[in-house]
């Protein structure tokens, strides 16, 4: 039996194995720190392969360098010893839903992530730190201690502190924040599939570097769009003397796919501002081009529905009868408007609703429906988004106070899905905030009938009041800890993004019957929450010298006690590239629990005593996959028997120890 590597993936050496199959000739061997004989390469000779197009040593090229750079990219490719642990108590309908909420350092995440979603990400998008001089940015400097961090901070975080405020009196202020910016984006890179797009919030104070790092990480040629968005509006505003600048009323989404030859943008078209008068300038000029009616099949037209509804002795009660009748019979019960005039329309009441249907669009007011070409009321998208309103963005956050600046407007979100999104895809964002986007992505799937999903990650931050906070935020602060407290929550950000998701969902239940009645599948507003947290191994990966004989003794089990069964499973789940989202049975086997993932893909016991009965009914199954605790067996004959037990029943079981 083979043994689980419980470590993150090495990409270095997998990138020596990708060099290995080029250029076997540079591969040669070295002594690492521990005195190991391990593969290495010889820069000078892999030099000399690529001599023609090398750039050696000092000599000028086009790059972006900062202090910190070189240790960014080695960390990225340094595998970790981190796993997630499922939090089922966090959790909305834990066993059916496709959705993933995960709590804890976002690196930390991606790495843990990075093989069992390695090119399964269609979108992602994120709202970083902007690096103002007030965010709180992720600390990569790890070997400082908990005192020396809140020192620092100022505040601390769940894990202890691995945020600092980077101000500009920071001798490292943008190289800090690069380095935290670019070892992530390396790694998230990796994730999205080969038509995958992501999309990244930035303002001025970073969207120069923030472009070279993308050209750099995901190639020049794949840069899609840099989007213009008006985040404020131009009335009342006025120039600062103070700071002698232009106020700033916009802020930039940058886009890039993974490869531009896979990847396209849907077709997205606007609504055009539903203005009256606008409607009645569309209007002038169709009846100005259209003479003969009943030889033009797409011309306007006009019903009065209350007329008809008491003709036919239809009972409407409410207004929702009467948008249903309206939807339903639209076409059924249109009258030609040959002998009324343009002047004949009353446009002065106000319009009800814009609704789309065979293509035309449908204009509704007080019991009147005007019907002309949806190209007459839609527009081009184009990379000047003035169009998202950020009025509302507090009522977007189902009661729950919520920061006014730096959060997202659910429509801004929507529409990023209907750039990008085709099928059943998956959405990522690893600064996920509030939940804005989970939050967005359930009201596109109610929307457009979707069934995508998301994986939301978002460190622990605390929430509470801190010296010299600006009084705006300062009240706001309190309001989102009063809320907490309220409900009997931690004072995290985290919670309240998935309290927000909780409340998205009820929201959506409770405002859309007709649209669910609609659906093929039911609609998934559950996720599943999960942790970072240390390995479920005790510390196996010390040199010999850091190791007493009691240590030894204690290894006997390598798993560490506080470790729950649900835990081990998240970890091997995670070993085997599988994703977190399928589904788990768990069932009784005689004394013995096992957990069937995904209909046979993966079968585990990690109870101490196993029954060799337990043994048959799992090959009997015949799984992909079967994984046993290592304490699990007395000795090597036990471990020879299951073997030969697997061997008679299930030859193609690949079977693994923990």
């Amino acid at each position: 039996m083979e043994k689980i590597n419980k470590q993150t993936p090495d990409l270095t050496s997998k990138n020596i194995a990708k060099i290995t199959e080029l250029f076997p000739n540079v591969i040669t061997e070295k002594e690492d720190e521990n005195g190991r004989i391990v593969k290495a390469v010889d820069f000078e000779l892999l030099k000399q392969e690529l001599a023609k197009d090398i750039v050696d040593g000092s000599e000028e090229r086009y790059r972006l360098d900062w202090p910190g750079k070189r240790r960014s990219i080695l960390k990225a490719n340094t595998p970790i010893n981190k796993t997630l642990i499922p939090d089922k108590e966090s959790s909305v309908d834990f066993d059916n839903t496709k959705n993933i909420y995960i709590e804890g350092d976002n690196f930390e995440v991606l790495k843990i992530l990075q093989e069992s979603y390695l090119n399964k990400i269609k979108m992602i998008y994120i709202d970083p730190p902007y690096n103002t001089g007030k965010d709180f940015v992720y600390k990569d400097d790890f070997k400082k201690t908990k005192e020396e961090y809140e020192e620092e901070l100022g505040v601390e975080n769940e894990e202890g502190g691995r945020l600092f405020k980077n101000t500009d009196t920071n001798g490292r202020f943008h190289s800090d924040w690069l380095s935290m910016i670019y070892e992530r984006l390396v790694i998230a890179r990796d994730l999205l599939k080969d038509d995958g797009v992501i999309f990244i919030s930035i303002d001025d104070n970073e969207v120069h570097n923030l472009r070279k790092i993308c050209d750099e990480i995901f190639g020049e040629n794949n840069f899609v769009n840099s989007i213009s968005l008006k985040t404020s509006e131009t009335s009342g505003v006025k120039m600062s003397h103070s700071e002698n600048k232009l106020p700033k009323i916009k802020e930039y989404i940058l886009i890039y796919c993974k490869s531009v030859e896979k990847s396209s943008l849907n077709p997205v078209k606007l609504k055009k501002d539903n203005d009256v008068n606008k409607i009645k300038k569309y209007l002038k000029y169709y009846s100005k081009i259209i003479e003969n009616f009943d030889d033009e099949p797409n011309q306007w037209l006009i019903i009065d529905i209350k007329d008809y509804v008491k003709k036919n002795n239809i009972t409407i009660n409410s207004d929702d009868d009467l948008y249903n009748f309206k939807m339903k019979n639209a076409e059924k019960i249109v009258y030609r408007t040959n002998n009324k005039t343009f002047e004949d329309l009353n446009f002065d009441s106000p319009i009800e609703k814009i609704i789309s249907s065979t293509g035309l669009e449908y204009i509704w007011w007080e019991g009147k429906q005007m019907l002309f070409l949806s190209d007459y009321l839609e527009e081009g998208l184009c990379d000047l988004w003035t169009h998202i309103s950020t009025i509302n963005i507090n009522k977007e956050s189902h009661g729950i106070p919520t920061y006014s600046n730096g959060q997202k407007p659910v429509e801004m979100l929507k529409l990023c899905f209907d750039l990008s999104l085709k099928a059943d895809d998956l959405v990522l964002d690893f600064f996920s905030g509030s939940g804005t986007t989970a939050d967005a992505l359930l009201n596109f799937n109610i929307d457009k009938q979707t069934n995508h999903k998301f994986i939301m990650v978002q460190i622990p931050e605390k929430i509470e009041i801190i010296s010299g906070m600006d009084p705006k935020t300062k009240k706001t602060t309190q309001q989102l800890i009063d809320f907490l407290d309220s409900i009997g929550k931690p004072r995290l950000l985290t919670e309240i993004g998935k309290e927000r998701i909780r409340r998205a969902g009820k929201d959506i239940f409770e405002e859309n019957a007709d649209k669910l009645k609609e659906r093929e599948t039911p609609l998934d507003i559950g996720f599943r929450a999960y942790k970072v947290a240390d390995s479920i191994m005790q510390d196996v990966y010390k040199s010999p010298n850091d190791l007493k004989q009691g240590d030894l003794l204690g290894l006997a089990d390598n798993i560490r006690e506080d470790k729950k069964p649900e835990d081990i499973l998240t970890s091997v789940i995670l070993d085997f590239g599988l994703t977190l989202d399928l589904p788990i049975k768990e069932e009784k086997i005689g004394k013995n629990t096992i957990f069937n993932v995904d209909d046979g893909s993966l079968v585990a016991c990690f109870d101490k005593n196993i029954d060799f009965n337990v043994i048959d009914e799992i090959a009997k199954m015949k799984p992909l996959k079967v994984v046993f605790r290592d304490a699990s067996f007395k000795d090597d004959k036990d471990r020879i028997n299951v073997e030969t037990k697997f061997k008679q029943l299930s030859p193609d079981t690949n079977i693994k120890v923990i």
